[in-house]
């Protein structure tokens, strides 16, 4: 199968797969892995391998691959380039949570900004907790802190949850090393710039972060939650109590190394590329500035931090609860990257290239609709961003992106429709209800609606950027 025809299965395949994870509540691995099956089979990739003997070489050549192959390479390139990045990333930001580190950032961050701009600190301290933390959890984490600010401060409760939920969300979905960035870099190509990823997703944090703001401060005037309508009988604990319950915090330095040393080695390495400087020495400082080695080392820093806070004898359950949480995002990539390796090895380029100019002339909108349909669709940012880049990946060169800045941007427009938009398919559109005590149509009003301007802001944002770059 070729041309329009092609394209229309591709369209049906994905709205089969939007419906079978959004209506039918079907696993998003299985519905991921049995459409890219059923494509690969409609798109005429041949059942079993199609080789030839090479008379020259007196070997067997493939000419092209067939479906059980196409399956397992698109499977397996998945855990080779970004798995161990991914399960390294989860395991810092289950560290800097349980000994206690991630709240002394969120202390930091209070010290930085003061107390006169509470609105301000809460997203900030949201914005740097999700770099290492799912943004579910870290919302759980720091809604004590959000209450212990709203009782001193007086600062409307509804300003504060959306705050707290805007930075939380916007890194969760630009920086790394949280899991989605990280495997849509990998997948595009982008894996070994990840300081590139991180750099230029602080750049498009900018626009989302104020727009999250303006609106916070906004519908804090116009909705009420339930905590400030009636008096709760509920103690809320002040910051130094929340403080004191994890005994004595870890110092800011050794917060901040399981972050800051990954990303310092791989600025060095950076550097050391771009001035092509040779040796030993260079090659070594290169080995540990790949994301593998450089999160490898910060992972030690992570553990060092475990055992200072005598909490070694939890060491083995952390490890396996962070095996666990990071299973399904890892396997979820490895059939989004099935699905693209799919479409490669079907005619779809082919016929993409030969039209390439409705395509160019969409250009960066293009990964971002994608991802904004399956993020609204089924629900989980991580899953739309880890889809899209496994669908994009095959396409940048007809999308006109080569260069790593460029590519860099496809991920930050990846991001930004990954963020568009939280309803009731999210389970963190109910962490944030929630815990925020508002009614679900307020949670439509706040959180729904803010996601939505502020993936607008974000993709405004990067559209700028990609002028200039």
């Amino acid at each position: 199968m070729t041309g329009i025809p092609l394209i229309i299965a591709f369209v049906v395949a994905i709205v089969a797969m939007i419906l079978l994870i959004s209506k039918l509540k079907v696993h998003p691995f299985l519905a991921i892995m049995g459409i890219a099956l059923v494509l690969a089979i409609v798109a005429g990739i041949p059942l079993n391998d199609v080789k030839h003997f090479d008379e020259a070489t007196q070997k067997t050549v493939t000419d092209r691959l067939g479906i059980p192959n196409v399956i397992g390479a698109g499977f397996s390139s998945a855990f080779s380039s970004i798995g161990i990045v991914i399960i390294l990333g989860a395991f810092i930001g289950s560290v800097l949570e349980k000994t206690g580190a991630a709240l002394k950032l969120a202390d930091m961050v209070i010290k930085l900004v003061g107390e006169k701009h509470p609105e301000l600190a809460i997203e900030l301290m949201g914005w740097v907790i999700s770099i290492p933390v799912f943004c579910d959890s870290g919302f759980v984490i720091l809604n004590p802190i959000r209450k212990a600010l709203v009782k001193r401060t007086g600062v409307s409760s509804v300003t504060m949850t959306m705050c707290l939920a805007c930075g939380l969300y916007i890194s969760h979905v630009f920086i790394p090393p949280t899991p989605g960035p990280i495997a849509a870099a990998g997948t595009l190509g982008v894996g070994d710039s990840l300081l590139l990823v991180i750099g230029l997703g602080l750049l498009c944090s900018i626009f989302p972060l104020i727009v999250g703001l303006v609106y916070a401060k906004f519908m804090g005037k116009k909705i009420k939650s339930a905590d400030e309508l009636t008096e709760s009988n509920e103690v809320v604990k002040t910051y130094e109590e929340l403080k004191a319950e994890y005994g004595k915090l870890p110092s800011g330095l050794n917060s901040l190394a399981p972050l800051l040393v990954p990303i310092l080695l791989m600025g060095i390495s950076s550097v050391v590329s771009m001035v092509k400087w040779t040796g030993p020495v260079a090659d070594f400082l290169t080995f540990l500035g790949t994301p593998i080695m450089a999160l490898a080392v910060g992972t030690l820093f992570a553990i060092a931090q475990l055992f200072m806070a005598k909490m070694k004898d939890g060491f083995y359950t952390l490890v396996n609860e962070t095996l666990k949480t990071v299973g399904p995002i890892l396997f979820v990539t490895a059939a989004g990257n099935v699905l693209g390796k799919v479409i490669s090895e079907s005619d779809m380029i082919n016929f993409i290239k030969a039209n390439s100019g409705v395509l160019q002339a969409i250009g960066i909108f293009f990964p971002f609709l994608l991802a904004a349909i399956l993020k609204s669709a089924q629900g989980s940012s991580t899953v739309a961003i880890t889809t899209t880049a496994g669908i994009v990946a095959e396409m940048l060169p007809v999308l006109g992106f080569t260069t790593p800045v460029e590519i860099a941007l496809v991920v930050m427009a990846i991001g930004a429709g990954a963020m568009t938009v939280s309803h009731a398919n999210d389970s963190y559109f109910w962490v944030v209800t929630n815990f925020g005590e508002m009614q679900p149509e307020q949670g439509y009003k706040t959180q729904t609606m803010m996601t939505l301007l502020m993936g607008v802001a974000s993709m405004v944002g990067i559209f700028i950027l990609s002028l200039i770059f």
